[in-house]
């Protein structure tokens, strides 16, 4: 009886472990489109346009957070039941501004103080960002709230 306990106990650890590392997969393919669609906004609006990049990576913040706001809701962080809207959205869009602020502060000084292009600064911006976000969505925007 006591392996049994032991066995189950394994299986059920082995699927936290498993579910955890889905979750990391479906986060890192959520960050890296919204990434993609971030570089990608700010990468047109400074080639095509000739807007500064730090005037531009608000406009590719916004089109990014959507595209981010919404895999994680449905893909990373999803719940046997959706996410209450009222409830994750403000929550993930007071991380997503705080991440912002960072980013804008950070992506400023990497074009202050380096001599990195401003799409590779940009990248580095957007991967230290990321692990923050991860960290807060996982354990506040998009916690799972216990039933009552």
């Amino acid at each position: 009886m006591a392996e049994d306990s032991r066995v189950r106990a394994l299986w059920a650890s082995g699927l936290a472990v498993w579910i955890r590392l889905q979750s990391l997969v479906i986060f890192a393919a959520v960050g890296v489109a919204a990434a993609a669609v971030h570089l990608a906004v700010v990468w047109a609006l400074v080639s095509q346009w000739s807007i500064p990049a730090l005037l531009a990576n608000p406009a590719g913040f916004f089109v990014a957070f959507w595209v981010s706001f919404f895999g994680h809701r449905h893909g990373s962080f999803k719940a046997d039941e959706p996410h209450p809207i009222r409830r994750a959205l403000p929550r993930f869009a007071l991380v997503a501004v705080t991440g912002f602020i960072g980013n804008e502060l950070l992506y400023a000084a990497l074009l202050a103080w380096t001599p990195l292009p401003y799409t590779v600064a940009l990248f580095i911006v957007i991967a230290i960002v990321a692990v923050a976000t991860y960290l807060s969505s996982r354990f506040w925007a998009f916690a799972v709230q216990p039933k009552q």
